[in-house]
């Protein structure tokens, strides 16, 4: 009986730790996300595009998938109605979705064929009802940690938050097209200013943070293409230029691996955006433009903590959704 009870519990023992084994591994599993945006741009058309892209994402087994804004073009109305229906879509996302604002959906209304609105009041409407909790959209939920939250003092942007996935630390920051909203209009300006300061804060924190908690990494993901040229990063009038320097200084001074995610300019591209101090490559900041517009596909990363250099990118290309060739069946 002694020997049989010493048995049971060398047994037990074992499978304790084979648990911690199991647990560990999947911890340090690697993990996957989807990133997108720019999309749908022609209405109504690219609808069904568009509801083919989500359900193939749905299809696939993603921690989370990131919109870097963009939900139309420019020259359509800036709708009540269409802030609902992309409400509705990305809630139909199975898994958690998290939205960076993008200029279509505000700055670029007070166009004619945009409806002629005010952008400011186009964007209080989406903070109002896109950003009216902390919790992502999609089916499933993700809680974040939002600005607004964190910092009393920026209690208006409650589109800017974080979260966090294996070590990672994951960034949203509201940076849109059309110059950051600087430069057409004193109320414009306004804005940007006060905006800028917000995102600039919310950069630091991120950076901050990561080297407190000792992150592996760290994934900003925005709207604006702030590389589009050297005029567009470090113009004068750029109002993406501190940006863009707080982006450099700080992943200078901390070395790990960092990504950027952003949309505006459609095409998809991969590389090291950043130059150092001393004009030299910076080997840890990597960029990821997803493709857009007409090109209605998405982009799966992979996050491997394992690897020096942990992101690696896949294409998700739907044969149906390649522009024309429905006209060619």
């Amino acid at each position: 009986m002694m020997f049989i009870n010493k048995l049971s519990h060398i047994i037990k023992l074992c499978l304790i730790a084979l648990s911690f084994i199991f647990i560990g591994n999947a911890q340090a599993e690697a993990f996957k996300f989807v990133a997108l945006g720019d999309m749908p741009y022609s209405q109504p058309a690219d609808f069904l595009r568009f509801e083919r892209l989500i359900k193939v994402i749905n299809s696939k087994k993603n921690a989370f998938s990131i919109f870097v804004g963009d939900t139309k073009s420019g020259s359509t109305p800036c709708s009540n109605e269409h802030v609902h229906k992309m409400t509705s879509y990305f809630n139909s996302f199975k898994s958690p979705l998290i939205y960076s604002i993008g200029d279509n959906e505000w700055t670029d209304c007070h166009r004619i064929l945009a409806g002629a609105y005010n952008p400011l009041e186009r964007l209080e409407h989406i903070r109002t009802l896109q950003f009216n909790s902390s919790n992502s959209f999609g089916r499933s939920k993700l809680k974040l940690q939002r600005q607004a939250d964190v910092m009393p003092i920026f209690r208006t942007y409650v589109e800017n938050s974080l979260w966090t996935r294996d070590n990672f630390l994951f960034v949203n920051l509201h940076i849109p097209g059309s110059n950051n909203n600087l430069g057409r209009d004193e109320e414009s300006n306004k804005e940007y200013a006060l905006r800028n300061e917000a995102n600039l804060a919310w950069i630091n924190y991120a950076f901050d943070l990561a080297k407190e908690k000792a992150y592996a990494g760290i994934i900003f993901a925005f709207q604006a293409d702030i590389f589009y040229s050297d005029e567009t990063a470090n113009g004068s009038n750029s109002g993406y230029r501190e940006t863009v320097s707080t982006f450099r200084d700080r992943s200078e001074n901390l070395t790990i691996p960092i990504l950027l995610i952003h949309g505006d300019s459609h095409k998809l591209k991969i590389d090291n955006p950043l130059l150092s101090s001393k004009k030299k490559t910076l080997e840890n900041v990597y960029r990821l433009e997803v493709m857009g517009a007409d090109l209605v596909q998405a982009v799966e990363v992979q996050v491997n903590s394992k690897e020096s250099s942990p992101f690696s990118f896949r294409p998700i290309l739907i044969p149906l959704n390649v522009l024309g060739i429905e006209n060619k069946k």
